[in-house]
């Protein structure tokens, strides 16, 4: 209930959870003192359905009336117990967020001396273990196949992890710290910088001829000079620089699309894309084989004999 600004719905909540408690215990004595008067000498009520169905003035079942009994004792222990009452945490205090984490906590522990083993290892050799690398194919499927697919080659605005093509660096130790920091990468909206919108489609075509994709000579001859508001990050020669993450417009990888209306639209809006920290998600082992296990997609170690 803390997402809410005022109290008005724990009180909500915890009326009407109090209120049913309350009602159905209220209704158990009532029909305890409240008896219907047999009209008929079998003890039947009068009232009959379908020519033949009469309704009986029976009381009910001793079993029957303990378990209501029984399931309103819980449900006051329940509410006392946990957090059932609005904003109330209850007297154990727990929650599902503290008992997934003491369940990866133990799961954890559990698995500690396994880790100890690739530990010991740097995430080159981790690479040719094939030990390491299933436990390395399951964290990669939990953690990171949503966003780059099962077979690591990602999608449009999600970077393909198996070829070269590294914004950040594809070393081990960069790697490592993109999985455990995250990455934010932002292009900000540059067409005031660059000027006209018709400088701005000479900018798309300039760009496109870097990597000798199809494209209009004119324009790009054109673009050229408008290039230089880009060039603050993509370097003069567009080949980005790693430091800074910015991509290299010499190759034909085109992370968000390719062609004049992609590369225009990028110039017009900007883009903000974010690679999540798995720190506090993962374990440092197992961010150390992840590691092992990413690099591999790219470099292709031989298999140890």
């Amino acid at each position: 209930m803390s997402d809410f600004t005022s109290n008005f719905w724990s009180i909500f909540v915890s009326s009407i959870s109090i209120f049913g408690i309350v009602y159905c215990a209220f209704l158990l004595w009532f029909s305890a003192k409240v008896k219907v008067s047999a009209h008929e000498e079998d003890g039947t009520t009068g009232h009959v359905w379908d020519e033949d169905l009469r309704e009986m003035n029976n009381p009910l079942p001793r079993w029957w009336l303990w378990l209501f009994i029984i399931t309103m004792v819980f449900a006051v222990v329940y509410f006392i117990a946990y957090p059932g009452l609005g904003g109330y945490a209850g007297k154990l205090a727990w929650t599902s967020q503290g008992q997934y984490e003491a369940e990866v906590a133990k799961a954890n522990q559990e698995l500690e001396p396994l880790y100890a083993a690739f530990n010991a290892q740097t995430p080159e050799q981790l690479s040719q273990d094939p030990k390491a690398m299933a436990v390395g194919e399951r964290l990669f499927m939990n953690n990171c196949a949503q966003c780059h697919g099962s077979d690591a080659r990602g999608s449009k605005g999600f970077p393909n992890l198996t070829d070269s093509d590294w914004l950040h660096g594809g070393t081990t130790d960069k790697i490592k710290e993109t999985l455990t920091k995250g990455r934010i990468g932002q292009m900000p909206p540059m067409a005031a910088a660059v000027g006209t919108p018709d400088d701005i489609r000479n900018v798309s075509h300039y760009v496109l001829s870097l990597s000798g994709s199809p494209h209009d000579s004119v324009r790009a001859a054109l673009g050229k000079s408008k290039f230089g508001a880009c060039a603050a990050c993509h370097g003069p020669d567009g080949k980005g620089m790693q430091a800074m993450g910015s991509a290299n417009l010499t190759d034909k990888i085109w992370l968000h699309g390719w062609g004049e209306e992609a590369i225009t639209a990028m110039i017009n809006n900007g883009k903000v894309n974010q690679m999540p920290a798995q720190e506090g998600r993962l374990t440092e082992s197992q961010i150390h084989v992840l590691t092992a296990y990413v690099w591999g997609f790219s470099n292709k170690p031989a298999v140890a004999k």
